[in-house]
């Protein structure tokens, strides 16, 4: 019998703007901490608080990691895809 499966994790996309964040981004701790975040995102997109007052079609959500100080802004299609729209150093 095969081994159950794991959820699938949801895709990362980013928008024009963090996409210009990331070519930015030059230490190896930065990188890290924008990864680890990801991760944690790309297996619970739900993870994230709703930002209230934001009336777009898709819900923006921030999700912020205390152990490397980050904020990563972001909302989730239909397609359970993550579009990360900011990645906030704290």
């Amino acid at each position: 019998m095969a081994p159950p499966h794991s959820p699938r994790r949801a895709r990362i996309a980013f928008s024009d703007s963090a996409a210009k964040q990331l070519e930015n981004l030059t230490s190896e701790a930065e990188i890290h901490a924008l990864d680890r975040a990801l991760v944690v995102i790309s297996v619970d997109p739900e993870i994230g608080e709703a930002i209230p007052g934001v009336t777009t079609h898709a819900e923006l959500r921030q999700y912020a990691d205390e152990i490397e100080r980050v904020r990563v802004l972001y909302f989730v299609t239909a397609l359970r895809t993550v579009v990360v729209v900011a990645y906030i150093e704290a």
